[in-house]
């Protein structure tokens, strides 16, 4: 990652400035290098990892469950930067156009457990267990992901 991950001080750091407001968002580099890519000497190896489909159940995991910061939170930081893009932050209101994310806040699961929809497998929270399975994602309107074994039925 870049920057790389520092130490206890600067982490705690980061968590104050998420809960007072001063980190206004939540975003992910994802980098789906190949595995060609990062198979070289670390100095020559691309920076990022994956992190797009295991970014909510880590931070879920990792400062909701223990109580580090409250789901709402996690929510408004993962939705805010819509606005900063040109994008409307997401909303259920009657007639707009569907962008929701339906998750299974109870699911436990592994990460890497089913592979990956990305591109590539470098992800460095690959075997963790974490709870908070991302089941569907509508955006405007059309299901733009959907968790391989979740199946949608009409009635």
């Amino acid at each position: 990652m870049n920057p790389p991950l520092r130490g206890e001080d600067d982490r705690a750091a980061l968590l104050d400035a998420l809960r007072s407001g001063t980190i206004e968002f939540i975003a992910t580099d994802h980098a789906p290098h190949s595995r060609d890519e990062k198979n070289v000497p670390f100095e020559q190896a691309p920076m990022g990892t994956t992190g797009l489909e295991s970014s909510f159940a880590m931070l879920y995991t990792e400062l909701v469950l223990p109580g580090v910061i409250e789901l709402e939170l996690l929510i408004e930081r993962l939705t805010a930067a819509a606005a900063l893009v040109g994008i409307e932050t997401p909303s259920i209101t009657p007639g707009s156009t569907a962008n929701a994310c339906l998750i299974d806040l109870a699911a436990p699961w592994r990460i890497g457990e089913s592979g990956y929809e990305s591109r590539s497998s470098n992800c460095c929270f690959a075997g963790r267990e974490v709870n908070g399975r991302v089941l569907m994602t509508i955006a405007d309107g059309a299901v733009a992901y959907r968790e391989r074994a979740f199946a949608v039925s009409a009635a």
